[in-house]
């Protein structure tokens, strides 16, 4: 019996999958157009391109971006909200911060209307001491009116719930008597922090999202069953662990930005393999950039992402800046006479013009096809060739015209201002944080990133780029190399001074506990389990939070008080021994360990040959201002061995990477282009 697995990343254009056999065996990959109406038909149409028999599959791992796109896109379940009198308009008031910094401008709709927002009997006090105990019926009264006005999901959300959860538990058991449904959110249950407002909009995310997830999961595990599959879907979850599709939809939030945490990941695994301890990944695609770093083989992560304006998701997820850039981003002269890239986008439906889909406006995947970069003949998912002609004519009228440039130099300038976008995006992530980019090899991958990683690294000065041996399926090569994940976080807030750390100990070891419980009720066969632990930590007064690594349950008062003071020391480089440390959370992360995906797999064999064997031929490609007479390498063809200077255009199936003029490119022995850069 085959042991083969799938892993299936759904993206803004694409469709991702990788199909892996053990041992070495059969890679085969497939990248067809996302269906946005329903991702289960791409998912379908990715297995049938790639000629899978699902009968011997073991295990299939999905990344899908059904939950950001609900969220994105407002496409949500009515909710209702049940919450301590008085705080009905927490949600809305939030922290009082505006729309746009400046002016009175700019509106803002909270998640869940005021009027399905209702207030009971209760309270507790900031140390989880019951002030005015529970009115069940009030709690009765509210869950059936909210029932009664077409509400499909519930959210419980009391005041000081993290301390004391005794009422948002009863009021659970309460509501799940009349509630017509499962979709039952408890704040405390999804986020144990403090902070009414960030937990009580993560819970309501939750709640929003919860149906949506929970039917397309449903419709997509009834036809991979009927195809043959015998074994239980894994999903992809934001913090670049999996959780099994039977309970994903309880946490549904967790899955939020699981698409870019499955490259974040993939680049890790690629990270320890090759030995290179600092990559900063930039995954481009259709509609967006993503970028985040990996330390120490390690992505970052964070547990404070603001999905936009007022939509704080305080749940642990793989740090990730996203900018709308990406090769379907649409070029056009603005009211001010200023040529603009984005964020407006092709998307999958029509496309950018080449694709020939019904796309009129010029992208940058068109700006590149002018500057010869991508071969009009052979555009992934274009039947015959590229209509080169309406993407002259559609830049000459939006671009040439409006600016008086040439056609080379509007294309080029498209690319200058997409490229700008996507340097500031890696800035973010790097200078502003206080780290050089210099420090870090660039991991570049996703349909369009290899296109403009070389001029990137030129410009921030990152002396060396990395690509993939499948940079356009890499998310789903992380879909299938990553391992089940359960995080869990509970506030404290407690001077170092006045902390009993007993009651740490008793924290630490009930998350250990929960997260085993939680994997063993997958029934997902892990080689191990192991278990991260950190401490989110400040000076009195502070606001902002170092996240430190710590040892676990045993953690001594001392060892959080010197971790805390070091990280300080290196964040900030100043010494504050005046002030004293505050323990604010403790998290943990459990992970249940699933045998690795073969990355020396992906680099083929078989047909490989010199390097004149894979040259294609040569065509003219703008660089610098200048044209310049390309040879045009097949990847496939590419010994593990060959070594050249650029100016090379070097095409596969999934991708095309750029190579600029002066950069010198190897491959390393499991496949990756690495790319060094003349600064």
């Amino acid at each position: 019996m085959s042991e083969a697995i799938i892993g299936v990343d759904v993206g803004g254009t694409f469709t991702d999958l990788i199909y892996m056999e053990p041992g070495g065996g059969a890679v085969r990959i497939a990248k067809v157009p996302t269906t946005p109406g329903n991702q289960a038909k791409g998912f379908m149409a990715a297995l049938a391109e790639a000629k899978v028999e699902l009968s011997g599959v073991a295990n299939i791992s999905h990344g899908t971006t059904t939950t950001t796109n609900a969220l994105l896109e407002r496409k949500l379940s009515k909710v209702g909200l049940i919450t301590t009198r008085g705080f009905r308009d927490v949600l809305e008031l939030g922290r009082r911060t505006r729309p746009t910094p400046y002016g009175m401008l700019g509106t803002f709709t909270p998640l869940v209307p005021r009027e399905l927002r209702l207030e009971v009997v209760e309270r507790m006090d900031a140390e989880g001491n019951i002030l005015t105990p529970l009115d069940e019926e009030s709690v009765r009264d509210a869950v059936r009116e909210l029932s009664e006005m077409g509400c499909e999901s519930l959210v419980v959300h009391f005041l000081h719930s993290y301390r004391n959860p005794a009422h948002e538990r009863r009021a659970v058991e309460i509501a799940a008597e009349i509630w017509p449904n499962n979709f039952i959110t408890a704040g405390h249950a999804i986020l144990s922090e403090y902070r009414e407002y960030e937990r009580g909009v993560t819970a309501t995310v939750n709640a929003c999202v919860q149906p949506v997830l929970q039917r397309y999961l449903e419709s997509l595990r009834r036809e991979l069953s009927e195809g043959g599959f015998a074994h239980d879907l894994l999903v992809m979850q934001g913090n670049g662990g999996s959780v099994s599709s039977g309970i994903a939809a309880e946490a549904a939030v967790n899955t939020v930005m699981s698409g870019p945490a499955s490259g974040v990941m993939a680049a890790a695994a690629t990270a320890r393999a090759t030995g290179i301890d600092n990559l900063i990944t930039f995954d481009t695609g259709g509609t967006s950039c993503d970028v985040g770093l990996v330390q120490g083989g390690v992505p970052d992560v964070t547990a404070e992402m603001e999905l936009e304006y007022a939509m704080p998701i305080h749940v642990p997820m793989v740090d990730v800046h996203t900018i709308g850039a990406g090769g379907g981003s649409i070029a056009f002269v603005n009211e001010a006479g200023m040529l603009q890239v984005g964020p407006e986008s092709a998307g999958a439906e029509p496309g950018p013009i080449c694709y020939g889909r019904g796309g009129t406006r010029p992208t940058i995947t068109d700006a590149n096809l002018l500057l010869g970069r991508l071969d009009p003949a052979g555009l992934l998912g274009v039947a015959g060739e590229a209509p080169l002609e309406a993407v002259r004519e559609a830049v000459r009228r939006d671009v040439c015209q409006p600016l008086g440039l040439g056609l080379e130099q509007a294309a080029a300038a498209i690319i200058a201002i997409g490229n700008d976008r996507m340097a500031g995006a890696i800035r973010m992530v790097t200078l502003a944080r206080g780290f050089d980019p210099r420090d870090f090899t660039l991991f570049a991958f996703g349909g369009a990133g290899p296109m403009h990683a070389a001029a990137l690294a030129r410009e921030l000065s990152i002396p060396r780029v990395l690509i993939p041996a499948r940079p356009g399926i890499t998310n789903a090569i992380g879909c299938i190399t990553a391992d089940l994940r359960h995080d869990y976080v509970n506030t404290l807030n407690a001077p170092l001074s006045r902390l009993d750390i007993s009651q740490a100990k008793v924290i630490l070891e009930s998350q250990i506990e929960e997260g085993r419980a939680i994997i063993e009720r997958e029934a997902v066969a892990v080689s191990t389990i192991d278990c991260l632990h950190f401490a989110d930590m400040q000076f009195e007064g502070q606001t902002h939070l170092l996240t430190i690594a710590i040892s676990g349950p045993d953690v001594t008062v001392a060892e959080l008080q010197t971790a805390f003071e070091a990280a300080y020391l290196e964040r900030f480089h100043v010494e504050l021994p005046e002030i004293r440390a505050v323990l604010v959370s403790l998290h943990s992360a459990v992970i249940g360990r699933r045998p690795g995906a073969p990355l020396e797999a992906l680099a083929g064999g078989g047909d490989q040959g010199s390097l004149g064997d894979a040259e294609r031929g040569r065509r003219p490609v703008w660089f610098g201002g200048e044209i310049h007479d390309t040879p045009i390498f097949a990847r496939h063809r590419l010994a593990l061995d060959a070594a050249f200077d650029g100016p090379a255009i070097i095409e596969q199936l999934d991708c095309t990477t750029v190579v600029e003029p002066g950069n010198h490119v190897a491959l390393d022995d499991l496949g990756n282009l690495v790319i060094e850069v003349t600064l």
